[in-house]
């Protein structure tokens, strides 16, 4: 949430103020830097950052002085000697940290998209910093008794329905960040943030970092078998920035899985793959993470006890849609039988097309492993189906996808027209830049592609703002959307997997959040709605992407543009369950990791040598432990837990039951249309975080959330083993 109390934690960071006399001398040797692009804000189109004059020196004076700008005018506000009301407290509380907000916004959305080694240094040089200065807001007695008054008289102070909610949630910041504790509590909770916020911050440098060092060497060109002439030619362009001349490098992404495991012919090649992916964080080299992974944990639940609460996942659920730990446990509970039975049923179809190929190779069979498979599911599923994902690429070209697919959905659905502009600079070359229009020409936003993966970009799929809506200020949102697709060599096509394909679309969803917000505050523009709600809209976006008229509109071959066969759509469409069992087994360990870490008690965690134990144990108590699905992240690497989503990687699968109930309600209102898309834009997209999450559901959906649809989406069954009955999301307020 993007307000002056959760600041710093927003932007994934978290911090000790400085000193007065520290700000003086701050103060004094900014003035000398004028020219700072950070000062002030941009002149360009919606305020978009001046990335071409932003120099890595201008963030570090411009933070400071952003930190004493801010602490001034809460002091101001703190001491105000009027009786506190709505507009000499909230709406100034509201208005403060602008230099800060512009220039955190800009280095830390840098730090994920393009970092350098002086981005990581400032990053871990003011992580403690700013865990401070919002500490020093958060827990500062006389503006926790102003805010406390107005939340006391809130239903007396005349205000409209989105002001009283932002007295509220004022008031609940102040208290889950511990203004009403004692001030020997107060000075303990400082201390662990501010060493929470260095550990985090090393932690995600050392996931970047020996993601980087893990890349899989390889010497001969034959072992690559079965990858495509480019996808080998992109491995001899990484290996020669590597001056690695003449052999091959297969980069790692942050997942689990790796991509080319789907391809390699070679085993031995898949395992050396899968081995490395697996070890990363627990090498004993210098970006073992286990050692972060003990003492972050048992800070957090040090914390939530002093806090009041039983572990830290009560302590963040409280704040989300589902409130409770037993409320996640038992929608996991019961996804994760069924789940893994239909991993088992898929593994034994996997272990039956390596058994007839072993044989009739007149070679002896193996084991199915996790190195496995991608590699033969793809063989099922060309044998099931008949196609595989080269024969769906030719037709899946990146900037036919973006614009032909996305946007071209997005304007039948809300009547919105991009158009690209090469004026505004860029942070990276490979990003492109579109102006957004509402059908009636006026402009909505801006926003910005970055499709590539490489070096200095964090693993994943994301979105960020870096301005946001609100009518306080009179800003537009300049949004942008990352990927991590792999670029190919110069002057070839970028082709997608369908899983790119939905990606693209999904990321595109958080966009339209960020776009269509229209809030008064800041605190409640666009995608601040709780962790297990945000990616909801997102989701919902995906089912545009086979939807028949917008897929026929960008599915057509790189070369000819020819159609995509609608025999070759029949089958995608049919094989929409393949493979699901592993998909959601490998989604619920990591799920359920990240539950085990954040609901045991500091006497139930272990030190960094049982790290990689504990982790078994929680697989296996949860009936997970299938060892040929390992969870999508592993705890050493699971950058998620260690960031924004600590106890919350549950939302995905939370929010996922509202998307499958959206895409229900799209379909029996007649689907793509510009009147539905007219709804969920004024019910729900709009509203950001301005009405509690779940009533904007209501409002859009017309009735309570049911688990039917996922179990339907996800080809699970409706009961557990047990016969225990579905989990309805909508009663856990």
């Amino acid at each position: 949430m993007k307000h002056p109390l959760a600041l710093a934690l927003a932007l994934a960071l978290a911090a000790t103020a400085p000193t007065y006399a520290q700000t003086a001398k701050a103060e004094s040797a900014v003035t000398a830097q004028s020219s700072n692009p950070l000062f002030v804000e941009s002149t360009l189109p919606l305020q978009y950052p001046h990335f071409d004059k932003i120099k890595d020196t201008d963030f570090a004076p411009a933070i400071e002085r952003g930190m004493a700008e801010q602490l001034a005018e809460m002091e101001a506000i703190a001491n105000n000697k009027a009786k506190p009301t709505f507009d000499n407290t909230i709406v100034p509380m509201e208005k403060s940290g602008r230099l800060l907000s512009r220039s955190l916004s800009v280095l830390f959305n840098l730090l994920s998209a393009d970092t350098n080694p002086v981005r990581e240094k400032l990053q871990a040089e003011f992580a403690p910093k700013l865990s401070a200065h919002r500490d020093a807001i958060s827990l500062n007695p006389k503006l926790y008794a102003r805010v406390k008054a107005l939340y006391d008289a809130r239903t007396t102070l005349g205000l409209d329905a989105e002001s009283v909610r932002l007295v509220e949630r004022y008031h609940t910041d102040f208290v889950r960040a511990g203004a009403s504790l004692t001030e020997a509590q107060k000075a303990r909770v400082k201390a662990i943030n501010g060493e929470l916020a260095s550990l985090g911050t090393k932690f995600s440098q050392n996931v970047l970092a020996e993601v980087n060092a893990s890349a899989v060497v390889v010497d001969r060109k034959e072992d690559l078998a079965g990858l495509s002439d480019e996808q080998i030619a992109a491995a001899a362009e990484a290996a020669k920035t590597r001056k690695l001349d003449g052999k091959y490098v297969i980069a790692l992404l942050n997942t689990t899985g790796q991509p080319a495991e789907a391809q390699l012919e070679n085993r031995a090649l898949r395992e050396r793959l899968h081995k490395a992916s697996v070890a990363r964080g627990a090498r004993g080299n210098e970006f073992d993470n286990t050692a972060i992974v003990a003492k972050v944990t048992q800070l957090r639940a040090e914390r939530a006890k002093i806090m009041g609460y039983d572990n830290y996942a009560a302590y963040v659920l409280e704040d989300e849609t589902a409130k409770t730990p037993q409320a996640v446990n038992a929608m996991l509970a019961q996804l994760a039988p069924a789940a893994v039975a239909n991993a088992k049923r898929e593994a034994a179809e996997l272990q039956a097309m390596i058994d007839s190929e072993q044989k009739a190779k007149g070679q002896p069979t193996f084991q199915l492993q996790p190195w496995d498979w991608a590699y033969y599911s793809e063989k099922v599923r060309a044998a099931k189906y008949a196609f595989d994902e080269s024969q769906l690429k030719p037709y899946l070209e990146l900037k036919r996808v973006l614009e032909d697919g996305v946007f071209f959905a997005a304007g039948q659905l809300y009547g919105l027209k991009f158009k690209e502009r090469t004026d505004l600079p860029k942070y990276h070359p490979d990003t492109s830049v579109y102006d957004v229009f509402n059908e009636d020409g006026s402009q909505l936003a801006i926003f910005i592609f970055d499709p590539y993966a490489r070096p200095s970009k964090r693993g994943g799929a994301w979105m960020n703002s870096y301005v946001e809506q609100n009518k306080l200020f009179g800003t537009l949102p300049v949004v942008a959307n990352h990927l991590n697709i792999p670029k190919p060599s110069e002057g070839k096509p970028t082709l997608l997997t369908w899983d790119e394909v939905t990606t693209t679309f999904h990321e595109f969803g958080h966009a339209l959040h960020g776009m269509f917000s229209d809030v008064k505050y800041p605190y409640f523009s666009g995608t601040s709605v709780p962790r297990d709600f945000v990616e909801y809209p997102s989701q919902v976006n995906e089912m545009w992407a086979d939807w028949p008229s917008i897929l026929a509109n960008y599915a057509k071959h790189y070369q000819t543009g020819a159609p995509m066969p609608k025999e070759l759509l029949d089958k995608v469409v049919a094989a929409s369950k393949f493979n699901q069992g592993f998909a959601t087994t490998e989604y619920l360990g990591a799920a359920l990791l990240d539950q085990n870490w954040h609901q045991a008690t500091a006497d139930q965690l272990p030190e960094a040598s049982g790290v990689m134990a504990f982790e078994a144990a929680a697989l296996k108590k949860d009936g997970v432990d299938f060892a040929p699905v390992p969870p999508r992240y592993k705890t050493p690497y699971f950058s998620h837990i260690m960031g924004g989503y600590a106890a919350g990687y549950y939302a995905y699968i939370w929010s996922e039951v509202l998307d499958a109930n959206s895409v229900q309600w799209f379909k029996n209102n007649g689907g793509l249309t510009r009147a539905n898309g007219d709804h969920f834009r004024k019910t729900l997209l709009s509203q950001g975080g301005a009405t509690e999450a779940l009533q904007l559901f209501r409002n859009f959906a017309g009735h309570e959330p049911k688990i039917e649809p996922l179990l339907e989406k996800r080809g699970l069954t409706a009961t557990t083993a047990d016969g225990a009955p579905p989990v309805d999301t909508g009663s856990k307020k």
